[in-house]
């Protein structure tokens, strides 16, 4: 069966695959393997790589710490600048924030001039226990009523209160998904006007200059994610979470698949808004250096906000022993010295 605009759709097919094959020869143009071991050689074929970076390392005190650890595993080159860290969904108590949360990351910003705060936002409490269709839709309606308005006024007044006010906002990430009860599919237009509401709240906090990061996972997954686009109007970056998977498919697979990379950059370019990647890392495919070279390479290019790696296992590579290639790779370009 033909499913509706699927002749509009070849010309854009068309397009995807064609990026995906010119970035392919670029590979081979570097002489760049994916056995090869050599992360010198993997740094110095990429281009200069001018973006804010930062590692998950953990959401608490000792998290934050483990920031400044990381960068000393990495050496030399540009310091981590982004602290990223995430919001407990199962009560509304923990949405609201805490001092016990913001306290350590709010001194790690405070230290030097420059660093970001990103924040995940869960949109709905119970966020990851398994509600059905039927009651995730009947949240988001309430929500898209200003049910829950005062949880997240409370949240930017905390905010603003410990010198975060500045923080980058990715409110229910991964929308597109199954994972989170604040998912986008069991009603797209109650979840866009929720969005839109929430982020009127939070932006009517005194002293506040969020800015609000809307982030699916890579591909089409539960939901085409520009289904869940909330408008123009109350987005400042697109991001999008791409970690290595599913397994077998490869860097340009990744970049050309329905929904992924290139179809995320192209989108953001139509929206006049700039791009993040919140989180990617090692998943499906084990130790593999030549997607972590193909991301780094992806991040130089096309100069996000902002790039986060997850790193714990499997996804990392400073904290998982498990992905010593691919750790070779990112300490060749994160920590080299800038080139001129």
């Amino acid at each position: 069966m033909t499913r509706p605009g699927a002749s509009s759709a070849r010309p854009r097919v068309a397009l995807v695959v064609l990026l995906a094959a010119l970035w392919c020869a670029l590979v081979q143009h570097r002489g760049i393997a994916p056995d090869d071991r050599d992360s010198g050689r993997w740094a110095a074929s990429l281009p200069p790589l001018t973006t804010p970076s930062g590692f998950f390392t953990g959401s608490d005190a000792a998290g934050v710490a483990r920031i400044g650890e990381a960068q000393r595993w990495l050496g030399g080159g540009a310091p981590l600048t982004v602290g990223h860290t995430y919001l407990p969904g199962d009560l509304w108590s923990n949405i609201e924030g805490h001092p016990a949360l913001f306290g350590p990351w709010a001194r790690w910003k405070a230290e030097r001039p420059g660093r970001m705060f990103v924040l995940n936002v869960p949109m709905l409490e119970r966020n990851e226990a398994g509600l059905a269709d039927g009651e995730v839709r009947a949240q988001l309606r309430r929500g898209a009523a200003g049910a829950f308005d005062g949880h997240f006024r409370t949240l930017g007044e905390r905010l603003v209160a410990h010198g975060l006010g500045d923080a980058v906002l990715v409110l229910g990430w991964e929308m597109n998904g199954t994972t989170y009860s604040h998912r986008c599919a069991p009603d797209p237009a109650a979840w866009r006007a929720y969005w839109r509401r929430l982020v009127g709240v939070l932006r009517a906090t005194p002293g506040e200059r969020f800015r609000f990061d809307f982030t699916a996972s890579r591909g089409r997954d539960a939901i085409p994610w520009p289904e869940c686009y909330p408008g123009d109007a109350y987005v400042d970056i697109i991001g999008m979470d791409a970690y290595d998977q599913p397994e077998g498919l490869g860097f340009a697979g990744q970049v050309a698949e329905e929904y992924g990379l290139a179809h995320h950059v192209r989108f953001a370019a139509a929206h006049g808004k700039p791009v993040s990647y919140p989180e990617w890392g090692l998943f499906r495919n084990g130790d593999d250096p030549a997607y972590v070279w193909g991301m780094l390479d992806w991040f130089a290019r096309h100069r996000p906000v902002y790039q986060t790696l997850t790193d714990y296992c499997p996804h990392g590579v400073w904290q998982c022993p498990d992905n010593p290639l691919s750790g070779r790779v990112v300490r060749g370009v994160l920590g080299a010295p800038a080139r001129p």
